[in-house]
């Protein structure tokens, strides 16, 4: 069985450029329905030193790690359980510090890499050569708050997809680049993973958050939880993140849907239909209406030549028609047909 819960995957306290304290920031994450956060100082792990009280007094998890700042990128890095360093990292060896966190079991992430860089932000704009893209775990597609409207955002949407096409299984995330607790008037996305109850019972949340961060195993959204699954009848199935094969000219039993529960009252939503678009390599390959009422829709389609596939839902948010959330892709394989094996 597995457990969707919200996370931010990107914070700050004031051991680097923040302006909250670990605390704070867990408290103001439990008051906007988060289950956990991820700390990702600048280029430091020391604001994790109180890191069990502050977990034990908010319920709110905390995922360790930081944030590489250099001149030619900004890395997050995730489940870290010493510190790696960055200081020998030019234009191009980023694999260098990449291969040492992965040493650690941890993840790497690019943040937000088409954000206006220097002057503006010293290293933000990312410019590090990355020589294989197997060895990135994720992208933070959406950054900062009501990410969805922002055209630097679009075009890290744009990357992700690329790399999919390209055959590359990286997954995305949002995050906030979250600095200062005080009252916010934008929607905040939060990214969610779907945690394997056995890894939450054998290793703990934090565990089970990097597990399925690596699977791929992630919606984003700042709203409602889009949901998608891929099966067949007394057959295989998928989730986000899985992989499925498929059947050349054999249509697969597509679920979409959404979950209104998730973070519930933590956002406004104008009660109006969602769309809900299912994307592919292939373009769009189906498009759906869902509704409180009617939120969850199946349809046979024939995926042949389809190698992933993602769900996006958009609909009317905070008075703007816009990208509301998505899912991670599943991936498909086909099988070799009777004639091939032949």
């Amino acid at each position: 069985m597995k457990q969707w819960l919200p996370f931010e995957l990107h914070c700050h306290t004031f051991h680097s450029d923040g302006k909250q304290s670990l605390l704070e920031l867990a408290e103001a994450a439990k008051e906007l329905g988060l289950r956990g956060v991820a700390l990702t100082d600048h280029n430091t792990m020391t604001g994790l030193a109180n890191r069990d009280e502050v977990v034990t007094a908010t319920g709110v998890e905390v995922i360790p790690g930081l944030e590489w700042t250099t001149f030619f990128g900004h890395m997050l890095t995730l489940g870290l359980s010493e510190y790696v360093d960055w200081r020998n990292l030019s234009p191009f060896h980023i694999h260098r510090g990449i291969d040492g966190v992965h040493r650690q079991g941890g993840l790497v992430g690019l943040a937000h890499p088409f954000r206006v860089g220097s002057p503006m932000c010293t290293g933000c704009y990312w410019e590090f050569e990355v020589s294989d893209w197997n060895e990135i775990d994720y992208i933070e597609v959406w950054s900062g708050l009501f990410p969805s409207i922002r055209r630097n955002n679009a075009r890290a949407f744009g990357m992700w997809t690329d790399l999919l096409n390209q055959g590359y299984r990286v997954a995305a995330t949002s995050g906030r680049d979250w600095h200062v607790s005080d009252p916010i008037s934008e929607p905040i996305s939060a990214t969610y993973l779907a945690l394997r109850d056995s890894v939450v019972a054998s290793s703990g949340i934090v565990a089970a958050a990097l597990d399925a961060l690596k699977r791929g195993a992630v919606a984003v959204s700042m709203g409602p939880l889009p949901q998608l699954r891929i099966g067949q009848a007394g057959s295989v199935s998928a989730d986000i993140g899985d992989s499925v094969p498929i059947k050349p000219g054999v249509p697969m039993e597509v679920t979409v849907g959404v979950d209104y529960t998730a973070r519930e009252g933590y956002y406004e939503l104008p009660d109006h239909p969602l769309e809900m678009k299912l994307v592919s390599n292939k373009g769009e390959l189906a498009l759906f209406k869902l509704t409180r009422d009617q939120s969850q829709v199946t349809t046979d389609l024939d995926l042949t030549g389809v190698h992933w596939m993602r769900a996006e839902m958009s609909g009317v948010f905070c008075s703007v028609n816009t990208l509301i959330g998505f899912t991670n892709a599943i991936y498909l394989t086909e099988e070799p047909s009777s004639s091939d094996k032949d």
